[in-house]
């Protein structure tokens, strides 16, 4: 095969503008007052029996799904099946193991992101599936954090851009999207005994935002998390679920508690909790803090039959809101007995979006130029256990249930959030057939034996090193890592294997599929000439790669976290405390790099792409009319190399000095196609939404006065374009 130069050919961007279009949305979402019309008709012909039997999951393994509730009739609504995970569908055959939530947010692509939540609408629609629990909108509040990988990051912002985009493409297709874990469910450390304690101002501005965004998007399902607030269990708070939800936020949806988070009947219920599951006590010891004794607590006043209603009437409407009245399909899957299930294939062509998404998100993070891969180039190593696929691949549910273990190649963390894979592509094969047979091709799996692979890459034109590091839920521990990393880490011996190649080959090139940042102790060896970062990129993952390593895709994802220098430069990480509290408040991620004056090793929003932009004109216009405000930006921006690319522009406010808020805040993004030599110009548009703090003594969003900083660049390191407004 002959491999494309810069010089001589175009790269082609697998973008929005074709990899992503959308298709007709199978549902017009109903409004919720419409919903609620239609709910309440049937829900008035309920008994209390029957409000409590919606409400209150079978038990665990007692149905066809991870959870599912009772059917009634007369009048007739049917149980609901809720399935895992935020990326896919888990415990299923024939779906797509697509990209992890955190890859959806490195894309910094919102038409790629409603693509991805359409398509898993498809498939959980298809499969009979009424709510899919995901998305995840958790922080890497600390980089090692367990499950952050399956959400958006360290930014609010683009968590609440992924976390809406998502539940709006997976309601299209008339299903229920599920935001999950509220709230402040950060670390896997403790996550059913701590209590997660945040002052107002910070569960405001951070921990809610992704929420009141999902809200705004009408999601019809929130998921209340396993550990405490305040001492109280999220599923039985009051003031987080009543107050904060569904008074302050006007969520209308319904409430459902985490597998295993309800904790109580009469508390629970009062306090907001609308359906228990996956109904039993604790997983499959039968009984319910529902069911019957829910009834019995209607019956003798500890709860009221209008709180029944409520929970019922939440339900029932979520359920009409996204068209399930209408020729839903029978339930097909079998979650517990997988050979009970029925064939359907959902998949259709599901996987080209997987690729695509795959490539999106791929950061290159360092680069002299070595990549794409010249056509001079005739033989290249593949080094390190990465490269080919491990039990996972085969869904080996003996050594790697649920992907909980870090053998062979890395798409996906371990745990709840997982979905099984119809095939893996890994690294090895996705290069194999792409470079073809004019590359020769050697490579060594063993991370150990730096000898063999000094050897094997010695002599290669380039030398590709993999290496990985891995985490999940804590149900399961992976080589001593209970969910948490136990640190920063490459696993399986990577930072002294990359060493070893580096030392052998002088064109060495890293690879590292991670759930989150790591450490580099090796960044500035000489011989390294590129780094780059494909996440999570699932089924497609080694294609993907291909795609890039050959120039076929223009890189053009971005960090959606801060990757530091040393450990110490995080502020924040597991707590064994019994009592976390976010001590660290607004400076989360890269605005306590910002605050303290540190510099990262790749900031926040960093990726480089084949060709380069530049970035001029930045212009503003602020509006401000009683408590209305808008302020338009526009800037242009201009590819100056010599192939076509994408370019994700970022906006960033500064806020005046008396609103006490960090250096910066991401208040905006875009990400735009633009052919070699010409331009394109970017608008920006920040509301009430964007330009707020929030205000603990009148319990209001204010918006500061003031001069305020519009900063504008390519990474929150990276500012390009400055320009003030006054408000």
């Amino acid at each position: 095969m002959q491999l494309p130069s810069l010089s001589t050919a175009a790269i082609t961007l697998l973008v929005a503008a074709n990899a992503f279009t959308m298709v007709q949305a199978k549902v017009n979402v109903l409004s919720w007052d419409d919903a609620y019309k239609k709910a309440k008709v049937l829900v008035d012909q309920m008994s209390i029996e029957q409000k409590v039997n919606i409400t209150t999951g079978v038990g665990w393994e007692n149905g066809r799904c991870v959870g599912n509730t009772y059917a009634i009739s007369n009048p007739d609504f049917p149980g609901l099946c809720l399935e895992d995970a935020p990326l896919g569908m888990r415990f299923a055959d024939n779906v797509t193991s697509g990209v992890a939530g955190v890859n959806a947010a490195a894309s910094f692509d919102k038409d790629a992101i409603l693509a991805r939540g359409q398509y898993m609408g498809q498939e959980y629609y298809g499969k009979g599936v009424h709510i899919q629990l995901g998305p995840g909108m958790n922080f890497m509040r600390s980089p090692e954090g367990g499950r952050g990988w399956e959400s958006g990051g360290e930014d609010p912002y683009l968590t609440g851009v992924v976390a809406a985009e998502t539940i709006k493409g997976i309601q299209s297709e008339g299903v229920i999207a599920t935001a999950k874990h509220y709230l402040l469910n950060d670390q896997e450390l403790n996550r059913n005994t701590g209590s997660s304690d945040a002052d107002d101002r910070t569960l405001h501005e951070i921990y809610l935002w992704p929420y009141a965004r999902s809200v705004e998007a009408g999601v019809g399902s929130v998921m209340c998390s396993y550990n405490k607030l305040n001492s109280t269990y999220a599923c039985e708070n009051d003031y987080i679920l009543n107050t904060l939800l569904k008074e302050e936020l006007g969520f209308k949806g319904f409430v459902q508690s985490d597998w295993g988070a309800t904790h109580s009947t009469s508390k629970a219920a009062n306090a907001g909790l609308d359906m228990t599951m996956p109904g039993d006590i604790t997983l499959g010891s039968g009984g319910s803090y529902f069911g019957p004794n829910l009834t019995a607590a209607i019956k003798n006043g500890d709860v009221s039959e209008d709180r029944a209603t409520d929970m019922a009437m939440r339900i029932v409407a979520s359920w009409y809101k996204v068209g399930q009245d209408k020729d839903f399909p029978k339930t097909s899957i079998s979650a517990f007995i997988r050979e009970n299930a029925d064939y359907v294939n959902v998949q259709a062509d599901h996987k080209k979006l997987v690729r695509s998404m795959g490539a999106a998100s791929s950061v290159l993070l360092k680069n002299s130029g070595i990549l794409p891969l010249s056509s001079k180039v005739k033989s290249v190593a593949l080094i390190g256990s990465d490269i080919k696929a491990g039990p996972a691949a085969v869904n080996d549910a003996t050594t790697c249930a649920d992907h909980g273990c870090d053998v062979g190649h890395l798409a996906q963390g371990w745990g709840s959030g997982t979905a099984d894979f119809p095939y893996l592509i890994d690294p090895l094969t996705g290069l194999t057939n792409a470079l073809g047979d004019g590359v020769k091709i050697q490579s060594s799996t063993n991370d150990w034996d730096l000898t063999a692979a000094a050897e094997t890459a010695k002599d290669a034109d380039v030398a590709f090193v993999f290496s990985t590091a891995d985490s999940g839920e804590e149900y399961i521990t992976v080589d001593g890592n209970v969910g948490d990393r136990n640190n920063l880490s490459l696993w399986n011996n990577g930072d002294n294997l990359i060493k070893a190649v580096a030392d052998a080959n002088k064109n060495t090139v890293v690879v590292i599929h991670s759930v989150g940042a790591v450490l580099m102790p090796w960044i500035n060896h000489k011989n390294i000439k590129a780094v780059l970062w494909p996440g999570l990129a699932g089924q497609e993952s080694g294609n993907s790669l291909a795609d890039i390593v050959l120039g076929k895709v223009n890189p053009s994802g971005r960090l959606p976290y801060t990757i530091a220098k040393e450990n110490d430069d995080y502020n924040v990480h597991p707590d064994p405390a019994d009592q976390v509290v976010y001590s660290e408040k607004l400076l989360m991620g890269y605005k306590w790099f910002d605050h303290a004056g540190i510099e990262p090793l790749f900031p926040f929003g960093h990726g480089l792409s084949y060709t380069s932009f530049k970035y001029s004109g930045l212009k503003v216009k602020a509006k401000k009319k009683d408590d209305s405000v808008t302020v338009t930006a526009s800037l242009s921006v201009k590819n100056s190399g010599k192939v076509d690319g994408a370019e994700v522009v970022q906006a960033y406010i500064s806020f005046p000095k008396s609103a006490n808020e960090p250096p910066k805040l991401l208040r905006g993004f875009e990400k735009v196609s633009i052919k070699k030599d010409h331009s394109s110009t970017v608008k920006f548009e920040f509301t009430k939404t964007e330009l707020s703090i929030w205000d603990t003594k009148t319990q209001a969003w204010v918006i500061p006065s003031g001069k305020f900083t519009l900063q504008v660049g390519a990474s929150s390191r990276d500012i390009r374009q400055t320009a003030s407004f006054v408000l």
